[in-house]
């Protein structure tokens, strides 16, 4: 065979079986792509058209566990799934147990179909309980943690989970876990009562070997709505979740609340202690930040509240929204075993026009910081109906800090006392970040303090900003008297001349 066609022969075979390698990727992608959003979609369609049903209860004494007894119950890492398979993702499952009181069916998607994960007992570490032997062989598993190397190549690090109700929470590279976000808010602070909806059914899909996200599908239910949901997971330094959902609604809802993030919030340096602490502060966010169409920023301190606190900001097709843990300070925390300076930041981004509606902040009063006491969520004024699909998409961010949101100037800390009167109260404002720190100290800069809940509630004594020589950032202080005893709502932001510098501070004074 002479050497010109010998290589045409070679490349011939080569062609061929890039051509048969092409037809099995195909053939492999095809049957994933039998199942899809709209097979769920549809499903939640028919359940919401049925009568409500409750899952199935655990065993009983399964519910008396207490919170150690639980904890003590842990997934044999050995056991995960698609461990000794060079996957870059792998999952471990929970227990029923304590709070966990019902189960989720838990499938797996790849090329030959769906499958469904059986639960066994063999398959959990019972450390230190005498139980193990009483815990039914089909019991189901309470929900699951999805693991990836985020932090080490070969290390696979817990990076997010979806456990209890519609919960669930993530981080990213060098974080620990803090708030969580839920699939869905109804009637979230209102007299009437909140309703928890659940994920009931998950459906996982087996990622390809060179795969950097994992899906995620969902069954929502709950006794006023039934609804899917789509989770595109993709870990890193800022690990994001791409969400998409479609909502049937069983009955009229007073308020749904869409994108739900929820966190804790004991005490800060903007609040005294609620109880002797050595701890100088004690939350998993301290900050509630919107971003408005106009790229208007604004920054609102959390709060532990003496009375259940709400608070609405009405926005227009709103940029984003989220529950921030801005102090990455360890002195200001002090605590080595919860590390809350490395608590990850919540953000929620719109990937549609989500047209009119309002951001509601709701702070509950609480005595631990065991409890989750704040929630933040999204209204349209558009209302889901009964029989007409609901559609929303957005984007979440975990993350440690990003520079840019905001991009300009931000609030790093704020800090109240009596100042000099004792029928007023001195607000301290501490500003970073952006073009701050290069202005030179001789720079006149201007405080824009306004009074937001009128000029009847308050009334603004005096203002001064200066430059801070230790943080490099500008300090901004003044004193307000309020002129009944009612909650003030105050703004404000540091000027240029003209030019706006920060983000606006939007603070709830309560005498």
């Amino acid at each position: 065979m002479q050497k010109g066609q010998a290589q045409s022969n070679c490349d011939s075979l080569l062609k061929t079986a890039v051509a048969v390698a092409l037809l099995v990727v195909a053939g492999h992608s095809a049957a994933r792509a039998h199942f899809h959003f709209e097979l769920v979609a549809d499903r939640a369609q028919k359940l919401a058209a049925q009568a409500y049903q409750p899952p199935e209860p655990i065993p009983e004494w399964l519910t008396r566990v207490t919170y150690d007894q639980w904890r003590d119950i842990r997934f044999r890492r050995e056991r995960a799934l698609w461990r000794d398979t060079g996957l870059p993702f792998q999952l471990q499952f929970f227990h029923p147990g304590y709070y966990y009181r019902h189960t989720v069916a838990i499938h797996v998607v790849d090329d030959t179909g769906v499958h469904t994960l059986a639960f066994s007992p063999s398959d959990f570490d019972y450390g230190r309980n005498d139980f193990a032997s009483r815990v039914p062989h089909n019991l189901g598993f309470a929900g699951f943690r999805i693991h990836a190397p985020i932090n080490r190549a070969e290390y696979y690090d817990e990076v997010i989970v979806f456990l209890g109700a519609s919960y669930f929470r993530a981080v990213g590279r060098g974080h620990v876990f803090g708030l969580s976000a839920r699939g869905l808010a109804i009637d979230t602070g209102l007299p009437s009562g909140e309703e928890f909806p659940s994920f009931r059914e998950f459906w996982i899909v087996r990622p390809q070997p060179w795969s950097t996200e994992l899906i995620v599908y969902a069954i929502l239910d709950s006794p006023s709505a039934a609804g899917a949901y789509r989770f595109l997971v993709r870990p890193g330094e800022q690990t994001r979740v791409d969400v998409e959902a479609r909502l049937y609604l069983r009955r009229d809802v007073q308020q749904l609340g869409i994108a739900p993030l929820t966190s804790m919030f004991f005490h800060g340096e903007n609040s005294p202690r609620p109880v002797e602490d050595f701890r100088p502060e004690v939350h998993d966010s301290d900050g509630l930040l919107l971003c408005f169409r106009n790229e208007e920023w604004l920054w609102r301190p959390l709060m532990n509240p003496r009375s259940l606190s709400i608070s609405s900001f009405r926005m227009q097709s709103p940029r984003g929204f989220g529950l921030l843990q801005r102090d990455r300070n360890f002195d200001h925390y002090q605590d080595l075993e919860t590390r809350r300076d490395r608590r990850p930041s919540g953000w929620v981004e719109p990937l549609d026009d989500w047209g009119a509606g309002r951001v509601m902040l709701v702070e509950i009063p609480t005595k631990s910081d065991t409890n989750d006491n704040v929630v933040a969520f999204w209204v349209p004024d558009a209302k889901a109906k009964p029989g007409v699909p609901f559609s929303m998409r957005y984007r979440l961010w975990w993350y440690g800090d990003d520079p840019h949101r905001p991009p300009g100037g931000r609030v790093v800390a704020t800090r109240r006392d009596r100042g000099n009167r004792e029928d007023a109260y001195r607000l301290i404002v501490d500003f970073a970040g952006g073009e701050l720190e290069a202005i030179p100290p001789e720079t006149v800069l201007h405080g824009a303090v306004t009074i937001a809940s009128g000029p009847d509630s308050a009334e603004l004594l005096d203002q001064q900003v200066v430059k801070n020589p230790v943080t490099g950032g500008w300090r901004l202080a003044f004193q307000v008297r309020p002129k009944r005893n009612e909650p003030v709502e105050l703004r404000a932001f540091l000027m240029l001349g003209e030019r706006v510098l920060t983000e606006t501070w939007s603070y709830l004074l309560v005498p």
